[in-house]
């Protein structure tokens, strides 16, 4: 009795000792992720998520250079912050993958905690086979069937193991709205915080707003990235047509470690 509860002790030290190490290892690489002092190499990996020859097609015809204006919103952001680093994003187009795990329908913390690790787990078994070295961020593009009336899968990013996934729709007429789902997935990863209400998805004042102090207040002209709309009224706000009309505010950029 005594030697089965000795080893149960050890057993339990053993894997409080592992999650302490993956813990220290993800605040040590958040830490040198938002250090801004090296750019940040990101990779996109397509997903056809539909089942519209169309969708397959779309995907196919991607090109890196379509995601490149991601890097130009970056940029042109944290130097509006004093950010010092010329470019802090390189943007790449990696091999097309499968379908991602879904999250749980019912989440709890131990089946956020699963599918977490799932996801992980996916993910590495996806691209073990990948050329070169794994980049700091994997961002995964769901593409959809563009059908009218049909909401899209919520999308998510996370700071543990530094994973995106965006759902998107197949269509050349959302690609401005589509970089601004990738774009707010992408700040998930390094660390910024979502700034909306999950009840009516309308931006929380002050810090769900571009422009808090605007005068008068309404309409906004741009979307905080993390809020997701441009609040036009005090019951109403818009999605943005692309990352034109978006901006990081002062709490996302103190997230990043753009400010203290």
């Amino acid at each position: 009795m005594a030697r089965g509860n000795a080893l149960r002790v050890a057993r339990q030290l053993t894997l409080g000792l592992v999650a302490l190490a993956l813990l220290a290892g993800t605040w040590l690489g958040q830490r040198r992720a938002t250090s801004w002092e090296e750019t940040l190499w990101v990779t996109v990996y397509p997903v056809v998520g539909g089942e519209d020859p169309a969708t397959a097609d779309y995907v196919a015809a991607l090109s890196r250079e379509d995601f490149e204006p991601l890097t130009g919103f970056v940029a042109a952001e944290a130097a509006r912050w004093g950010v010092s680093i010329e470019k802090p994003l390189r943007i790449d187009l990696g091999q097309t993958v499968g379908l991602p795990p879904e999250p749980p329908a019912e989440p709890s913390v131990f089946s956020v905690m699963a599918w977490s690790l799932q996801l992980r787990w996916w993910a590495w078994r996806e691209l073990a086979d990948a050329p070169g070295p794994s980049p700091d961020i994997r961002l995964f593009a769901v593409f959809h069937d563009p059908i009218n009336g049909v909401a899209l899968p919520h999308s998510l990013g996370m700071k543990e193991g530094r994973i995106g996934i965006a759902h998107l729709f197949a269509s050349r007429h959302m690609r401005g709205s589509n970089k601004v789902v990738i774009a707010h997935e992408l700040l998930h990863t390094l660390g910024a915080s979502d700034k909306y209400d999950p009840m009516t998805n309308r931006p929380v004042f002050p810090e769900g707003y571009a422009e808090p102090k605007l005068q008068p207040r309404y309409p906004q002209r741009y979307a905080e990235i993390m809020g997701g709309r441009i609040p036009v009224a005090p019951q109403s706000a818009e999605i943005p047509r692309s990352l034109t009309y978006t901006r990081i505010g002062e709490l996302t950029a103190s997230e990043l470690r753009w400010i203290e």
